[in-house]
């Protein structure tokens, strides 16, 4: 089987779309600072959650291709193909993760749709009991920072599927 066929029916898959723009080529500073801010907003985030709230806010923002980056990413690291599939319905499924991945990901939905806006203080409280301040604070700016590369790759529509993980590393 090859990528263009679907194994189910043997039919061909759709044609991918083109990117509309390769925005790390035509604004190279702006993806080189992209970089080094997502790495100093991961220093001291756990590994896991950090993939966790990556892939999270990628469902909510429906970036393709920070899915496919991130999940390749948490499989790579170690995470259960069974706690990313709960991902999107952990509210129904807290049994798979642990107090502090549940708050996080309760923040990382508040931070990512800010139609109220604002975070809720029970969010956020909820958050500074299981985190230290410091931590909080790099949890903050890793959950706003996917959200930027979110914007990036929704908005120059980029094409998911071509990540193997630790490229970007």
């Amino acid at each position: 089987m090859t990528n263009n066929e679907n194994s189910t029916e043997n039919a061909p898959y759709m044609h991918e779309h083109t990117p509309r723009l390769d925005w790390s080529r035509q604004a190279p500073e702006v993806f080189k600072a992209m970089i080094k801010l997502d790495a100093a907003a991961r220093a001291g985030v756990d590994p896991k959650i950090a993939e966790l709230v990556k892939i999270r806010a990628s469902q909510i923002n429906r970036c393709a291709l920070c899915l496919d980056m991130h999940t390749k990413d948490a499989l790579a690291a170690g995470e259960s193909v069974e706690r990313i599939i709960q991902l999107s319905a952990w509210e129904e499924s807290q049994h798979f993760y642990t107090e502090k991945e549940i708050a996080a990901l309760e923040l990382t939905e508040a931070i990512t749709v800010l139609t109220d806006g604002f975070v809720p203080d029970e969010v956020y409280e909820k958050a500074a009991k299981v985190y230290d301040e410091q931590e909080l604070a790099q949890l903050i700016a890793a959950i706003t920072v996917i959200n930027a590369w979110n914007r990036f790759g929704v908005s120059t529509r980029q094409s998911p599927g071509h990540y193997t993980p630790g490229d970007f590393k």
